[in-house]
């Protein structure tokens, strides 16, 4: 641990020292200035996270009311990434494109469009009780239903909408190979889709557990294969499966065992009085590797809205059914790493309970009952099934453990606390206060077989006076917690002014492999297939069939393909867009102003969109993501004739402004650019070849997309010099300016691959050369000085070796510049860049890092050459 926080206070060191506000102040002056403990910079150590260094561990959290997943970092606490998972997400085209369209059309409810969710409780694939980062699954509590996200690329893949619950609060946890996704009622309602009065509580509402059937090859959820297990209208709350000892097993926790059905409006006490009289509510233990067979089997199950419901007079009939006592109100239920224990927190009491399964088990088999509950559910006695209780504060809610066996850390919602405790010992360890009234909280992978402890997180439902006000409506505050010391120490404050984030899961960095691009040019990323509207280069077409019209159009830097779309008035139109970037993070994106349209397309996928033509005029459209230094440019028109309207004949006569002897002057230097470019090109290609880019995959693809796009140029310069020929030179300068752009992006992939190769050919950096290149960076030296040619200031290469005593000349001179202005041979390099070397204000230790850099850098220059 400790060589861990050394670490992070040398990150935050170099952070203060190198910026232009420590220039004049030092640590002590700045702590003084803003009022700093040394445990607030010693927390700040802790997350600081330096450019280009990544997070240890990514966090999902459930987006609450916006329906989304947000993903953020730990410890920096950054957040990296918005998932559409039940209502749209414009940025990412969700909802927007046909494909996407189709997922949120899967979550319709008996054919009513849902424009809203309330994302609850996301949950990891898992294999042997451990976390696996291939899936993502997430509850909708509002409007019954689950969602698949696919991990590789981060998208939404899947929503199915529960046939036969009304709210699923008990979702969406998995069993320990993810056979299942289990996903508890919430308010207990009517199976059938018919009007049923409150009278009828006991008689007609039910509540269950809905066990979806996951088909992992494939990713998605196999509805035929998917059953509910009839339950009591308690009101079901949240689950968690059996492992280890307990494998098969899981366990549901419930409120109103009173079945209390309200009536403020007609003078009766409410719901929250009438649901808390009994001193216990009901766990529900259930076997679902019995119910999986008894599913099978129609003399169990009744089929409504074509869905199986396995009765409760058939669970109990075959033993997969049973209750136990547990504190009132209870809301979490989590199961121990090796599944021996289920730790249970109950809102309105100050002890939470620790239950042995062992104990559980052996009373199931004795068939040792207390009784039967109305519905004729065995009820197994509360304290022989109790490993024991232990008093922690007011309002305990969820539980996360920790790497250290028998450690489990438990919320408490009216104390605003985390409280560090021993199951096994039943022992109070440390508390922690947090802002304020917590839910959920996390530890890292603390739900899993092996959890990973380290860090925690508090998710707060009010942040009050914690960060800067923004109206009534205030940010939820997730917390960072630092487990790794014998205290807890709260390090972070995370404003999140989205939705009500309810709760999270955390997983290691090590265990999320998303792809960098698609594999198959034209996938359809919904389905992880070649989409149907997949177009190569050269494929690029419109095609009409009556009133429906159909666009093959392809996108890279810097065009969209084809640039001019004419329909007419009332026509149905398609654009099928496919992104035939191979490079990563070159994203393009189709927007056509004024018509609601929008897709993101990623390097590799294929978007399409559909809307109808019906109001004439002219439409621009273009690529909504900044993508290179012609975006702007990267753009079209999709026009709309009325065919009922005459128009005026325009002619579309071009006369170019340029005189001949102009013309020819242009010509010539449009071609000798073009030939320099590719002198650089040439030159490129020989480097790469040379050192043996092939090995290195990465590389390999930028390689790949540099000569593809070289590959056009054959073809335009064929038209160029056509065009010469016919003596038309201002249609001879437009297409060689094309192949010119076709050179730029040919460079631009080339010299990415080139940089990225001479990365990997180059000598491992020393600790204090990799300090001295980020204090190059951060004091902008960049600006001026470019490695490895003349720039806006000389090449640095070889800079020690242009002076006697180099290293003390060169340190000397980066500290006081100013004092070598008169020197000739800095006076000579002033009026030949015409620039001063500024005073960077660099302190004596990162000036020595950085002569340690630029040693690196000679002993790397034939790499350069």
């Amino acid at each position: 641990m400790l060589s861990k926080i050394r670490k992070s206070i040398v990150f935050l060191s170099v952070f203060l020292i190198s910026s232009s506000f420590a220039a004049t102040k030092d640590l002590q002056q700045i702590m003084k200035d803003r009022g700093l403990t040394e445990r607030d910079v010693l927390a700040a150590a802790k997350t600081y996270t330096p450019t280009g260094m990544k997070d240890e561990y990514y966090v999902f959290s459930s987006g609450g009311q916006s329906g989304q997943v947000l993903v953020y970092g730990v410890p920096s606490m950054r957040i990296l990434k918005y998932i559409g998972v039940f209502t749209p997400e414009p940025w990412q085209g969700y909802g927007f494109d046909n494909e996407s369209k189709k997922i949120l059309e899967s979550g319709y409810i008996r054919g009513q469009e849902i424009k809203w969710g309330d994302t609850h409780h996301p949950n990891f694939s898992e294999k042997n009780g451990e976390y696996v980062g291939d899936y993502l699954f997430i509850n909708d509590k509002a409007n019954p239903r689950v969602a698949v996200i696919n991990l590789h690329d981060f998208e939404t893949t899947q929503i199915v909408v529960n046939p036969v619950l009304r709210s699923t609060h008990g979702g969406s946890f998995v069993t320990p190979n993810t056979e299942y996704i289990v996903d508890a009622a919430q308010y207990a309602a009517p199976f059938e889709n018919e009007w049923v009065p409150i009278e009828a509580y006991e008689e007609k509402y039910r509540g269950g557990v809905t066990l979806w059937k996951f088909d992992y090859d494939k990713g998605k959820i196999n509805e035929k294969d998917s059953f509910t297990l009839e339950l009591p209208p308690y009101m079901q709350d949240l689950s968690d499966a059996g492992k280890g000892v307990s494998m098969g097993w899981a366990f549901t926790n419930s409120f109103n065992s009173e079945m209390y059905t309200g009536g403020i409006e007609k003078g009766l006490p409410p719901f929250e009085a009438g649901m808390s009289r009994h001193d216990t509510d009901y766990m529900h233990v259930y076997n679902w590797q019995l119910l999986e067979k008894l599913a099978k089997n129609p003399k169990n199950t009744k089929i409504i809205n074509n869905h199986r419901v396995v009765t409760i007079e058939a669970a109990v009939k075959a033993g997969a059914l049973f209750l136990i006592p547990e504190p009132k109100s209870p809301h979490g239920v989590d199961v121990s790493p090796d599944g021996k224990y289920i730790v249970v927190g109950g809102k309105l009491d100050t002890h939470v309970s620790v239950y042995d399964f062992e104990k559980i088990k052996k009373l199931i088999d004795k068939k040792e009952f207390v009784g039967k509950d109305p519905f004729g559910i065995p009820i197994l006695d509360m304290k022989k099934t109790l490993h024991g209780q232990l008093e922690l504060g007011l309002g305990p809610l969820h539980n996360s453990y920790d790497k250290e066996e028998g450690i489990i850390y438990t919320s408490l919602y009216v104390d605003s606390q985390i409280v560090k405790w021993d199951y096994k010992n039943l022992k109070v360890l440390d508390r922690v206060n947090v802002h304020y009234n917590i839910g959920h909280l996390d530890t890292m992978e603390g739900k899993s077989s092996k959890p990973k402890g380290e860090y925690g997180i508090a998710l707060n439902k009010l942040s009050i006076d914690r960060f800067l006000p923004v109206g009534p409506l205030h940010p939820q505050n997730h917390q960072l917690i630092d487990l790794q010391g014998d205290k807890m120490d709260l390090i972070y404050d995370m404003p999140i002014g989205l939705g009500e984030p309810h709760d999270v899961v955390s997983i290691h960095a090590s265990k999320i492999n998303p792809s960098k691009t698609y594999d198959k040019m034209g996938t359809n990323s919904r389905t992880g297939e070649v989409h149907e509207g997949a177009t190569l280069a050269g494929q690029e077409r419109i095609e009409r069939d009556g009133n429906k019209v159909k666009v093959y159009m392809t996108a890279i830097r810097s065009h969209l393909n084809p640039e001019h779309i004419t329909v007419k008035k009332g026509d149905e139109v398609t654009i099928y867009v496919t992104n035939l970037e191979r490079a990563t993070d070159e994203t393009h994106a189709f927007g056509v102003s004024g018509l609601n349209v929008h897709a993101s397309v990623e390097p590799g996928k294929t978007s399409s969109v559909t809307f109808k033509a019906d109001q004439e005029g002219v439409f621009p459209y273009y690529c909504t993501e900044f993508c290179s230094a012609l975006h702007l440019e990267m753009m079209g028109y999709l026009t709309v004739k009325d065919d009922k309207k005459e128009y005026p004949d325009y002619k579309a006569a071009k006369v170019a402004k340029m005189s001949p002897a102009e013309l020819k002057k242009e010509y010539k230097k449009i071609l000798a650019t073009n030939k320099a470019t590719d002198a650089v090109i040439q030159s490129v290609v020989k480097f790469l070849k040379e050192k043996g880019y092939e090995k290195y995959p990465e590389i390999k693809a930028l390689v790949k997309d540099a000569l593809n796009q070289y590959g056009k140029i054959k073809e335009e310069k064929a038209k160029a010099n056509k065009a010469y020929k016919d003596g038309d030179l201002n249609t001879a300068i437009l297409w060689e300016n094309q192949i010119w752009q076709y050179m730029v992006k040919t460079a631009d992939a080339g010299l990415r691959a080139k940089n990225l190769l001479v990365k990997e050919l180059s000598t491992k950096m020393s600790k204090n050369a990799r300090k001295g290149e980020e204090a190059y960076l951060r004091g902008g030296c960049n600006g001026c000085h470019v490695i490895g040619k003349v720039s806006s200031g000389p090449d640095l290469t070889g800079a020690l070796l242009r002076h006697e005593n180099a290293e003390e000349f060169l340190y000397k001179f980066i500290l006081n510049p100013e004092e070598y202005y008169d020197n000739p041979y800095m006076d000579a390099m002033i009026k030949a860049f015409n620039l001063r070397m500024p005073n960077q204000n660099m302190k004596p230790k990162e000036v020595k890092n950085i002569i340690e850099y630029l040693k690196w850098i000679d002993e790397n220059a034939h790499l350069n050459q």
